[in-house]
């Protein structure tokens, strides 16, 4: 329960966590664990529930507000994406019938995660990498899935980069070019919220979908 307690705090309040970070280890020091966090998100499969979206967003608005170098930001939150999901697809790749049969895996992730990974990868194919990106908890599970399913890995690996590539630049970018507005840093816990949200949104629309045709 104190874990739940600690990243839902971590997540809102990301901006004054990064802030303390910041202050505490220095800039280069932010680079890694930035990496690290965006690594563990997209590349370990039973860790979903680490920020992604609320992680680049904030690190675009830090970095605007201390002056730090963009572009390293950019490369390194996108590094740690690509490489993420391709050890993810590997894993999945040579490991999933003896990952899916342990009990300490189903902890982390449910078998209706599962399912609904497969399906997303059924009914958008290729696309689903790209896509997935955009999902919370999906994007995690989906390098696993089309790896489990030995999807050819020249496919996965260009579809992936490109997915990778909108995903962090896009959420950096927008967090750099507002995080000196006044009204973002004063409602950034509500901003955070609205990305969650919408990024939901998709998600719940299919189960609402499911649940009507049943």
């Amino acid at each position: 329960m104190d874990t739940i307690k600690f990243l839902i705090d971590f997540v809102l309040h990301i901006d004054r966590h990064l802030s303390e970070l910041m202050n505490t280890y220095g800039t280069w020091w932010m680079y890694a664990i930035i990496f690290l966090i965006i690594f563990i998100e997209t590349g370990v499969v039973f860790m979903p529930f680490l920020p992604g979206d609320s992680l680049l967003f904030a690190s675009g608005t830090l970095w605007a507000t201390t002056g730090n170098n963009f572009f390293m930001l950019l490369f390194l939150c996108l590094a740690a994406a690509v490489i993420g999901d391709n050890c993810n697809y590997f894993v999945g790749r040579n490991f999933s019938d003896y990952l899916k049969k342990k009990s300490w895996f189903k902890k982390f992730v449910s078998d209706k995660n599962l399912e609904d990974a497969e399906k997303f990868v059924a009914k958008h194919g290729g696309k689903s990498i790209f896509l997935a990106r955009f999902f919370p908890i999906i994007r995690t599970i989906v390098p696993f899935i089309v790896g489990a399913g030995k999807m050819e890995y020249k496919k996965f690996r260009i579809i992936d980069f490109f997915g990778g590539l909108t995903w962090c630049s896009s959420f950096v970018t927008v967090g750099y070019l507002f995080g000196n507005i006044t009204f973002v840093k004063e409602n950034f816990s509500l901003l955070i919220i609205v990305i969650i949200l919408i990024s939901l949104i998709p998600l719940l629309v299919g189960v609402v979908k499911t649940k009507l045709k049943k």
